[in-house]
């Protein structure tokens, strides 16, 4: 599986979120300089808020794609199919009118 170059960089930016993370836990950094603090809290929130909203972008594509894919046929689908069934109609009225008429060629439809 090949990951993108976006992947890689929210797996980075992640990944440094982490390692100070445990470095604050562990005791190997100290935060008591309140700008660094500052700092590393902003970075981590924006960070937070942007992966929570491709999350839930990503989520509430996934639902309402099960919410839909359970039903029928879209109102846009039922429409093309009315709209065939129209067109095979006047084909066929097309035809029987050739056929009166006498027409030499008459056209040979493909398919259905």
């Amino acid at each position: 599986m090949r990951l993108s170059r976006w992947t890689l960089l929210w797996l980075l930016i992640v990944g440094v979120l982490v390692a100070i993370e445990v470095s604050v836990l562990t005791g190997v950094l100290s935060l008591s300089n309140i700008l660094g603090f500052f700092v590393i809290f902003v970075f981590g929130l924006v960070v937070i808020a942007v992966l929570a909203i491709v999350g839930g972008v990503f989520l509430g594509m996934w639902a309402s794609h099960s919410i839909l894919s359970t039903q029928g046929f879209t109102p846009f689908e039922q429409e093309m199919l009315r709209m065939r069934q129209d067109l095979k109609q006047v084909v066929d009225r097309l035809d029987a009118i050739a056929e009166r008429v006498g027409a030499a060629n008459p056209v040979e439809r493909k398919g259905p």
